[in-house]
């Protein structure tokens, strides 16, 4: 089959804003809840979300800011023009072993919770391949292509969220919320950090701003895409501990799953609601896949310049799925992802402060 090429490898601000969000809302909201719980009392959890979230978008201005001083140049390049070239390939091939990563932790998460929620029959390791192949071919074509799909397929998402939140309303309960302001210094910490994390995946801005026809935009579609999903969290959030109660959400593996599987829809003409969710979710674990399996040909093809995109695909596919299954059980591989989306935070503040400084005493200016 032949490839379909875009007119051109440009986006709109627009198209950037949408990206962002269809990036950080992938497997990570399925299990916010929980995590935000374990660690706070009561309803204390919207705290971190708000918290987190206006971190995260002072972090995503920041690097898109950083990107826009130097329009049109990939990552690679303009790092190089503030430190030198072998710090430069370095911290671009970090973004690659990341991109590879982040990748596979979302291909397992699919497989895991499919098999939980839809496929109880079929082995996991099917799954994750299925899933696999069907982003490796997306991949595959044009960068431009991804971006468009988030567009295509970012409304539906949105969309069925606020049907489930709809439906969820009347059956929060106030008390729920209360007491409030009652979490512990060790529970405001550890939200915090839940909170900052579950924004992880800011990474598209380090290479997906020189795409843009106005790379002035970038900033305030930052600060936009960023601000999508702390409201999304943040409703979510609220109203799954509405519903279930702190210690009822603690306890459950995947929350947001387990309040669609309790919508009813009235006149009861549509049952197991919650297929029709997580078939729908599937569309926001593709895009987040997808954009880090594409950053991370990204990154490593912007370094070796002669290196075919798809040998790339193909090579980094097999590594991709051994790593996927590597994990034997849920807290070792819990653990993997802490871990990993740890570093994804600690790595995009360490590129911030480097390169502002470094462009500062270069010159260049930041407004």
């Amino acid at each position: 089959m032949k490839r379909f090429n875009y007119a051109d490898e440009k986006i709109s601000g627009i198209e950037l804003m949408i990206a962002i969000p269809s990036v950080l809302i992938g497997v990570g909201i399925l299990t916010l809840p929980k995590s935000l719980a374990q660690d706070t009392i009561a309803g204390d959890g919207w705290i971190f979300i708000v918290a987190g979230g206006i971190l995260t978008m002072l972090i995503a201005w920041c690097i898109a800011k950083i990107a826009t001083l130097f329009p049109g140049k990939p990552f690679v390049e303009f790092t190089s023009m503030v430190a030198t070239k072998p710090v430069a390939i370095v911290l671009t091939l970090v973004f690659t072993v990341t991109g590879l990563l982040v990748s596979s932790y979302q291909v397992r998460s699919i497989a895991d919770i499919a098999q939980k929620y839809l496929f109880d029959r079929t082995p996991p390791e099917i799954i994750a391949l299925t899933f696999l192949l069907v982003v490796v071919y997306a991949v595959s074509g044009t960068r431009v292509g991804i971006l468009r799909l988030n567009m295509l397929f970012f409304p539906i998402i949105l969309f069925i969220t606020l049907v489930v939140l709809a439906f969820s309303v009347g059956s929060i309960e106030v008390g729920h919320f209360q007491p409030m302001f009652q979490t512990s210094v060790n529970g405001y910490w550890s939200g915090l950090k839940a909170g900052v994390e579950s924004y992880s995946g800011l990474a598209i801005l380090w290479f997906y701003s020189m795409l843009l026809r106005k790379p002035e935009k970038a900033p305030k579609m930052a600060l936009i895409g960023t601000a999508i999903p702390m409201l999304i969290y943040l409703l979510l959030f609220i109203v799954t501990i509405g519903v279930f109660g702190n210690s009822v959400t603690a306890n459950l593996v995947y929350p947001t799953v387990e309040l669609a599987k309790a919508v009813e829809i009235p006149g009861e003409f549509f049952e197991r609601f919650e297929s029709l969710f997580f078939t729908i979710w599937i569309m926001a674990i593709f895009n987040t896949t997808a954009v880090m399996m594409d950053i991370m040909v990204f990154s490593f093809t912007s370094v070796f310049k002669k290196v075919p995109k798809q040998r790339v695909l193909f090579i980094a596919a097999p590594i991709l799925f051994f790593i996927a299954m590597l994990p034997k059980n849920v807290v070792t591989f819990n653990k993997y992802v802490t871990i990993l989306v740890e570093f994804t935070v600690i790595n995009n503040l360490f590129l911030i402060v480097l390169l502002f400084s470094l462009s500062k005493i270069r010159g260049a200016k930041i407004k």
